[in-house]
């Protein structure tokens, strides 16, 4: 199953100084399908600090992902949620030193999948062509 990252990329500021903000909300195994429902569970479930008093609220989908509209009584902020496959972690799990043999042995740990780091991300992202997906 491929990892994939989840993202907010949010309006701050106001007037003529509004940027976009990008947040990893966080990561998700699964199919993209299945990643996709995620993530737009969380789009309709956020409710954004600005605009204070909103008057309409719209979500767009996108390939992928959303695009949530929020039109208040002055001005509309927008949030853009989006999902992108990890292929890399500068961050991942290391491997650790040998244990100490006075400590009781740990059970052995199944060997990673030929098609996966030791960290779990795949080895060859599904743009690739993989065939383990739809």
């Amino acid at each position: 199953m491929p990892t994939w990252g989840l993202m907010r990329e949010a309006s701050r500021g106001a007037g003529q100084h509004k940027y976009l903000m990008p947040e990893l909300l966080g990561h998700f195994d699964g199919t993209r399908e299945e990643a996709l429902a995620e993530l737009r569970s969380r789009a309709r479930r956020y409710e954004p600090s600005r605009p204070w008093n909103p008057k309409r609220r719209r979500l767009f989908r996108e390939r992928d992902g959303y695009l949530l509209v929020v039109t208040g009584s002055w001005e509309s902020f927008c949030t853009r949620y989006s999902i992108a496959e990890l292929v890399e972690d500068s961050d991942a799990p290391q491997e650790t030193a040998a244990p100490d043999r006075s400590a009781p042995e740990p059970e052995p740990t199944p060997a990673p999948s030929p098609e996966r780091y030791t960290d779990g991300v795949p080895v060859k992202p599904a743009w690739l062509g993989r065939t383990d997906l739809p």
